[in-house]
Protein backbone atom coordinates (compact mmCIF):
# COMPACT_ATOMS: atom_id res chain seq x y z
CA UNK A 1 0.00 0.00 0.00
CA UNK A 2 1.20 3.61 -0.59
CA UNK A 3 1.95 6.00 2.23
CA UNK A 4 1.79 9.68 3.09
CA UNK A 5 5.00 11.26 4.35
CA UNK A 6 5.05 14.54 6.26
CA UNK A 7 8.40 16.33 6.48
CA UNK A 8 8.95 19.03 9.10
CA UNK A 9 12.03 21.23 9.38
CA UNK A 10 12.50 22.24 13.01
CA UNK A 11 15.12 23.11 15.61
CA UNK A 12 16.58 20.15 17.47
CA UNK A 13 15.23 21.28 20.85
CA UNK A 14 11.70 21.16 19.39
CA UNK A 15 12.05 17.49 18.38
CA UNK A 16 10.67 15.77 21.52
CA UNK A 17 7.44 17.81 21.51
CA UNK A 18 6.95 17.45 17.74
CA UNK A 19 7.54 13.72 17.86
CA UNK A 20 5.07 13.38 20.72
CA UNK A 21 2.44 15.29 18.73
CA UNK A 22 2.99 13.15 15.64
CA UNK A 23 2.70 10.01 17.70
CA UNK A 24 -0.58 11.27 19.17
CA UNK A 25 -1.86 11.84 15.62
CA UNK A 26 -1.08 8.29 14.50
CA UNK A 27 2.35 8.48 12.84
CA UNK A 28 3.52 4.99 11.89
CA UNK A 29 7.21 5.89 12.01
CA UNK A 30 9.44 8.91 12.59
CA UNK A 31 13.02 9.40 11.36
CA UNK A 32 15.39 12.35 11.74
CA UNK A 33 17.89 13.80 9.29
CA UNK A 34 20.37 16.67 9.24
CA UNK A 35 18.47 19.52 7.55
CA UNK A 36 21.72 21.35 6.75
CA UNK A 37 23.48 18.45 4.98
CA UNK A 38 24.68 19.54 1.56
CA UNK A 39 24.27 16.16 -0.15
CA UNK A 40 22.01 13.12 0.36
CA UNK A 41 25.06 11.05 1.35
CA UNK A 42 25.60 13.34 4.34
CA UNK A 43 22.02 13.00 5.57
CA UNK A 44 22.71 10.32 8.14
CA UNK A 45 19.57 9.03 9.81
CA UNK A 46 19.64 9.19 13.59
CA UNK A 47 17.43 7.55 16.20
CA UNK A 48 18.04 9.32 19.54
CA UNK A 49 17.80 7.46 22.80
CA UNK A 50 15.41 8.41 25.57
CA UNK A 51 16.06 11.98 26.65
CA UNK A 52 18.72 12.58 24.00
CA UNK A 53 18.61 15.39 21.44
CA UNK A 54 19.72 15.02 17.81
CA UNK A 55 23.25 15.89 16.85
CA UNK A 56 22.25 18.70 14.50
CA UNK A 57 20.91 22.18 15.31
CA UNK A 58 18.28 21.95 12.56
CA UNK A 59 16.60 18.68 11.66
CA UNK A 60 14.20 17.34 9.09
CA UNK A 61 11.71 15.08 10.80
CA UNK A 62 9.93 12.63 8.48
CA UNK A 63 6.70 11.03 9.68
CA UNK A 64 4.89 8.27 7.80
CA UNK A 65 1.08 8.00 7.80
CA UNK A 66 -1.49 5.84 6.03
CA UNK A 67 -2.14 7.07 2.48
CA UNK A 68 -5.76 7.94 3.30
CA UNK A 69 -4.83 10.40 6.04
CA UNK A 70 -6.51 13.79 5.56
CA UNK A 71 -3.70 16.30 4.97
CA UNK A 72 -5.74 19.36 5.88
CA UNK A 73 -7.03 17.73 9.03
CA UNK A 74 -3.53 16.62 9.98
CA UNK A 75 -2.15 20.13 9.42
CA UNK A 76 -4.93 21.69 11.49
CA UNK A 77 -4.41 19.21 14.31
CA UNK A 78 -0.66 19.88 14.32
CA UNK A 79 -1.38 23.60 14.38
CA UNK A 80 -3.46 23.14 17.53
CA UNK A 81 -0.86 20.95 19.24
CA UNK A 82 2.10 23.05 18.07
CA UNK A 83 0.92 26.67 17.74
CA UNK A 84 4.39 27.90 16.78
CA UNK A 85 4.54 25.59 13.73
CA UNK A 86 4.27 27.52 10.46
CA UNK A 87 2.58 26.09 7.33
CA UNK A 88 5.79 26.43 5.29
CA UNK A 89 7.52 24.06 7.74
CA UNK A 90 5.22 21.22 6.63
CA UNK A 91 5.75 19.39 3.35
CA UNK A 92 3.73 16.37 2.20
CA UNK A 93 4.84 13.59 -0.16
CA UNK A 94 3.08 10.58 -1.61
CA UNK A 95 5.32 7.58 -1.05
CA UNK A 96 4.95 4.47 -3.19
CA UNK A 97 5.00 1.10 -1.51
CA UNK A 98 8.28 -0.71 -2.04
CA UNK A 99 10.74 -2.98 -0.34
CA UNK A 100 12.76 -0.35 1.53
CA UNK A 101 15.55 -2.70 2.57
CA UNK A 102 16.09 -3.92 -0.97
CA UNK A 103 16.01 -0.34 -2.32
CA UNK A 104 18.70 0.52 0.22
CA UNK A 105 20.75 -2.49 -0.83
CA UNK A 106 20.68 -1.29 -4.43
CA UNK A 107 22.57 1.82 -3.28
CA UNK A 108 25.05 -0.02 -1.04
CA UNK A 109 28.32 -0.92 -2.79
CA UNK A 110 31.38 -2.88 -1.55
CA UNK A 111 33.72 -0.79 0.59
CA UNK A 112 37.30 -1.34 1.78
CA UNK A 113 38.53 -0.41 5.27
CA UNK A 114 42.19 -0.59 6.15
CA UNK A 115 44.49 -3.14 4.58
CA UNK A 116 42.26 -6.17 4.09
CA UNK A 117 38.74 -5.62 5.45
CA UNK A 118 35.81 -5.34 3.02
CA UNK A 119 32.12 -4.79 3.69
CA UNK A 120 29.83 -6.27 1.01
CA UNK A 121 26.07 -6.03 0.66
CA UNK A 122 24.47 -9.42 0.88
CA UNK A 123 23.25 -9.27 -2.73
CA UNK A 124 26.75 -8.95 -4.26
CA UNK A 125 29.08 -11.95 -4.43
CA UNK A 126 32.64 -11.04 -3.36
CA UNK A 127 35.62 -12.24 -5.40
CA UNK A 128 37.59 -15.19 -4.09
CA UNK A 129 40.62 -13.42 -2.64
CA UNK A 130 42.54 -15.16 0.13
CA UNK A 131 44.00 -11.87 1.37
CA UNK A 132 40.65 -10.16 1.91
CA UNK A 133 38.42 -10.39 4.97
CA UNK A 134 34.83 -9.97 3.85
CA UNK A 135 31.81 -9.10 5.98
CA UNK A 136 28.50 -9.54 4.14
CA UNK A 137 25.84 -7.27 5.52
CA UNK A 138 22.12 -6.68 5.49
CA UNK A 139 21.43 -3.97 8.09
CA UNK A 140 17.69 -4.65 8.19
CA UNK A 141 16.03 -2.41 10.77
CA UNK A 142 19.23 -1.34 12.54
CA UNK A 143 21.92 1.17 11.72
CA UNK A 144 25.49 0.46 10.71
CA UNK A 145 26.62 -0.20 7.15
CA UNK A 146 30.11 1.28 7.09
CA UNK A 147 28.98 4.31 5.08
CA UNK A 148 29.01 6.69 8.05
CA UNK A 149 32.42 8.17 9.01
CA UNK A 150 32.21 6.92 12.60
CA UNK A 151 31.66 3.33 11.47
CA UNK A 152 34.47 3.67 8.93
CA UNK A 153 36.83 4.96 11.63
CA UNK A 154 36.01 1.96 13.82
CA UNK A 155 36.39 -0.57 11.01
CA UNK A 156 39.78 0.85 10.03
CA UNK A 157 40.89 0.71 13.66
CA UNK A 158 39.85 -2.95 13.93
CA UNK A 159 41.71 -3.80 10.73
CA UNK A 160 44.88 -2.37 12.26
CA UNK A 161 44.70 -4.36 15.50
CA UNK A 162 46.15 -7.74 16.39
CA UNK A 163 42.88 -9.47 17.26
CA UNK A 164 43.86 -13.13 16.93
CA UNK A 165 42.38 -15.21 19.73
CA UNK A 166 41.13 -12.24 21.77
CA UNK A 167 37.71 -11.44 23.21
CA UNK A 168 35.85 -8.27 22.29
CA UNK A 169 32.89 -6.19 23.49
CA UNK A 170 31.06 -4.00 20.96
CA UNK A 171 28.83 -1.54 22.83
CA UNK A 172 26.08 -0.10 20.65
CA UNK A 173 26.36 -2.91 18.11
CA UNK A 174 23.57 -1.77 15.75
CA UNK A 175 23.72 -4.07 12.74
CA UNK A 176 26.57 -6.04 14.33
CA UNK A 177 29.03 -4.78 11.76
CA UNK A 178 31.92 -4.08 14.17
CA UNK A 179 31.63 -7.27 16.21
CA UNK A 180 31.26 -9.40 13.07
CA UNK A 181 34.21 -7.68 11.40
CA UNK A 182 36.30 -8.34 14.52
CA UNK A 183 35.30 -12.01 14.49
CA UNK A 184 36.26 -12.32 10.83
CA UNK A 185 39.56 -10.58 11.61
CA UNK A 186 40.47 -13.17 14.25
CA UNK A 187 38.65 -12.44 17.51
CA UNK A 188 37.80 -15.71 19.24
CA UNK A 189 34.49 -14.49 20.69
CA UNK A 190 32.55 -11.23 20.84
CA UNK A 191 29.75 -9.66 22.82
CA UNK A 192 27.37 -7.16 21.23
CA UNK A 193 25.34 -4.76 23.38
CA UNK A 194 22.51 -2.49 22.22
CA UNK A 195 19.47 -0.89 23.83
CA UNK A 196 17.33 -1.58 20.73
CA UNK A 197 15.97 -5.15 20.42
CA UNK A 198 15.76 -4.66 16.64
CA UNK A 199 19.50 -4.06 16.60
CA UNK A 200 20.10 -7.36 18.39
CA UNK A 201 17.88 -9.11 15.85
CA UNK A 202 19.76 -7.54 12.93
CA UNK A 203 23.10 -8.43 14.55
CA UNK A 204 22.04 -12.04 15.03
CA UNK A 205 20.86 -12.29 11.41
CA UNK A 206 24.08 -10.79 10.06
CA UNK A 207 26.17 -13.06 12.27
CA UNK A 208 24.35 -16.07 10.83
CA UNK A 209 25.03 -14.86 7.29
CA UNK A 210 28.72 -14.52 8.09
CA UNK A 211 28.88 -17.90 9.87
CA UNK A 212 30.02 -16.43 13.20
CA UNK A 213 26.78 -16.63 15.18
CA UNK A 214 28.18 -19.31 17.49
CA UNK A 215 30.87 -16.84 18.65
CA UNK A 216 28.69 -13.75 19.11
CA UNK A 217 26.61 -13.22 22.28
CA UNK A 218 24.06 -10.40 22.24
CA UNK A 219 22.60 -8.49 25.20
CA UNK A 220 20.50 -5.52 26.15
CA UNK A 221 22.54 -3.29 28.50
CA UNK A 222 20.67 -4.36 31.64
CA UNK A 223 21.11 -8.03 30.75
CA UNK A 224 24.81 -7.90 29.97
CA UNK A 225 26.69 -10.92 31.26
CA UNK A 226 30.31 -10.87 30.18
CA UNK A 227 33.78 -10.94 31.63
CA UNK A 228 36.05 -7.96 30.90
CA UNK A 229 37.21 -8.20 27.27
CA UNK A 230 40.65 -8.02 25.72
CA UNK A 231 39.40 -5.49 23.14
CA UNK A 232 36.66 -2.89 23.61
CA UNK A 233 34.88 -0.74 21.02
CA UNK A 234 31.86 1.56 21.20
CA UNK A 235 30.31 3.62 18.40
CA UNK A 236 27.46 5.58 19.96
CA UNK A 237 27.27 9.32 20.87
CA UNK A 238 29.42 11.67 22.90
CA UNK A 239 26.89 12.09 25.72
CA UNK A 240 26.48 8.37 26.45
CA UNK A 241 30.20 7.82 25.90
CA UNK A 242 30.90 10.22 28.76
CA UNK A 243 28.25 8.76 31.04
CA UNK A 244 29.25 5.14 30.39
CA UNK A 245 33.03 5.61 30.75
CA UNK A 246 33.21 3.81 34.15
CA UNK A 247 31.17 0.90 32.77
CA UNK A 248 33.43 0.71 29.72
CA UNK A 249 36.51 0.76 31.95
CA UNK A 250 35.12 -2.18 33.93
CA UNK A 251 34.41 -4.01 30.66
CA UNK A 252 38.02 -3.81 29.43
CA UNK A 253 40.90 -5.88 30.79
CA UNK A 254 44.12 -4.09 31.81
CA UNK A 255 46.11 -3.35 28.66
CA UNK A 256 43.11 -3.90 26.39
CA UNK A 257 43.07 -1.69 23.29
CA UNK A 258 39.89 0.35 22.98
CA UNK A 259 38.25 2.73 20.52
CA UNK A 260 35.21 4.97 20.88
CA UNK A 261 33.48 6.98 18.17
CA UNK A 262 30.25 8.80 17.41
CA UNK A 263 32.03 11.99 18.48
CA UNK A 264 31.74 15.29 16.63
CA UNK A 265 34.77 17.55 16.32
CA UNK A 266 34.82 19.81 19.34
CA UNK A 267 33.49 17.13 21.69
CA UNK A 268 36.75 15.20 22.02
CA UNK A 269 38.54 17.31 24.66
CA UNK A 270 35.99 16.62 27.36
CA UNK A 271 36.01 12.92 26.56
CA UNK A 272 39.81 12.79 26.57
CA UNK A 273 39.81 14.20 30.10
CA UNK A 274 37.06 11.82 31.15
CA UNK A 275 38.71 8.69 29.78
CA UNK A 276 42.21 9.56 31.01
CA UNK A 277 41.14 8.34 34.45
CA UNK A 278 40.99 4.74 33.20
CA UNK A 279 42.74 4.68 29.81
CA UNK A 280 46.17 5.72 28.54
CA UNK A 281 48.06 6.34 25.27
CA UNK A 282 45.01 8.26 24.07
CA UNK A 283 45.00 9.51 20.50
CA UNK A 284 42.50 11.25 18.25
CA UNK A 285 41.78 10.43 14.62
CA UNK A 286 39.27 12.23 12.44
CA UNK A 287 37.24 11.74 9.29
CA UNK A 288 35.18 14.62 7.96
CA UNK A 289 33.54 16.15 11.07
CA UNK A 290 33.81 12.99 13.18
CA UNK A 291 36.34 11.79 15.73
CA UNK A 292 37.63 8.47 17.03
CA UNK A 293 39.47 8.24 20.33
CA UNK A 294 41.61 5.17 20.93
CA UNK A 295 44.13 3.94 23.46
CA UNK A 296 44.39 1.15 26.00
CA UNK A 297 43.08 0.28 29.45
CA UNK A 298 45.42 1.20 32.28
Amino acid sequence: MPWLELSLTIRSEQQPRVEEALDDLGALSVTLQDADAETPDEQAIFEPGVGELPLWPTITLNALFDAGTDRRGLSEALGELLPWLEPDQMLYHDVADEDWERAWMDQFKPMAFGRRLWIYPWNIEPPQDDDSVVVRLDPGLAFGSGTHPTTALCLEWLDGQDLAGKTLIDYGCGSGILAIAALKLGVSSAVGVDNDPQALTASADNAERNEVADRLALFLPDDLEAEPAEVFIANILAGPLGELAPIFAAAAKPGAPFAISGILKGQEDELLQRYAEWFEDLRVDTREDWVRISGKRR
